[in-house]
């Protein structure tokens, strides 16, 4: 797979671009957007979460709330531009013969892009607040990374599987809302843990949710937090973060295979 985007480099940048470019085509304001939108999003839970007294009770609780609506805002984006990845670009299908891998993949790698951009607002956030704590930013990078393949996964998958049953756009949009509230974006780790039975090698599957890993790398690298809540140390391990790893591998894994087994039938569908 790498060997086909490296081979046709210039056609993914050009899908790149013009995935951009549509997203905020007729925009007065156009990639500014990409600024302005979560500038928007976390004035808008300052104000609400203050009106609405949503705190858990822990040190900097709307800073970690908006990191992780961040964060999610890149998974939430390319599952919903994964829809039309592949059937929305039905004519280049028929016509062109190029691997069918680039157009998932330039749809995630548009996402990283936009999310790229919004952790430009998100860092001044943080550094207006005093949550902004670099002394860990390393685990940025692997956040990234497991995040960027998680998504390209889902891209390729929801891409393949919307081809063939077009019952897939609503089966992703509930199945979005109830992964968004089984990741700990409004609530913590400990949470998550706390519903678990007791053995602490259950709890460890918590981390199963490839969004918790991600996230908990995420605030520690922007925040400083541990990845695991210090009361919760000795039970769970913080190399349980590798699952949350594992998992983001395999969902690419599965999105690859589910677009090579229906590759040779997508201009037919079409």
């Amino acid at each position: 797979m790498l060997e086909e985007i490296k081979k046709h480099g210039c056609l993914m940048r050009m899908l790149v671009a013009r995935n951009l470019k549509i997203r905020y085509k007729g925009s007065a304001l156009g990639f500014f957007w990409s600024l302005l939108t979560p500038a928007l999003t976390i004035a808008m839970y300052a104000v609400f979460a203050r009106i609405l007294k949503f705190n858990n009770g822990q040190a900097h609780y709307l800073e970690y709330l908006v990191v992780g609506t961040v964060a999610w805002g890149f998974t939430a984006g390319a599952m919903n531009d994964s829809l039309s990845s592949i059937a929305g670009n039905a004519n280049l299908v028929k016509k062109v013969f190029f691997p069918r891998v680039i157009l998932p993949l330039s749809t995630a790698a548009a996402n990283c892009v936009n999310f790229a951009l919004t952790l430009v607002p998100l860092l001044l956030f943080l550094l207006a607040t005093g949550a902004l704590d670099l002394s860990h930013a390393i685990w940025i990078l692997p956040a990234f990374a497991a995040h960027a393949v998680l998504c390209a996964g889902i891209c390729c998958l929801v891409g393949t599987l919307n081809v063939f049953f077009r019952d897939t756009q609503h089966i992703v949009g509930v199945g979005q809302m109830a992964w968004f509230f089984l990741t700990p974006v409004f609530y913590g780790v400990s949470m998550q843990l706390e519903a678990f039975p007791t053995a602490p090698f259950l709890k460890r599957l918590v981390f199963l949710n490839p969004m918790t890993g991600v996230l908990a790398m995420y605030r520690r690298g922007l925040m400083g937090q541990a990845l695991v809540p210090e009361e919760w140390a000795g039970t769970v391990p913080p190399a349980s973060i590798l699952v949350s790893c594992a998992v983001c591998a395999l969902v690419m894994l599965a999105g690859h295979w589910a677009l090579k087994a229906g590759n040779r039938r997508f201009g037919d569908v079409l």
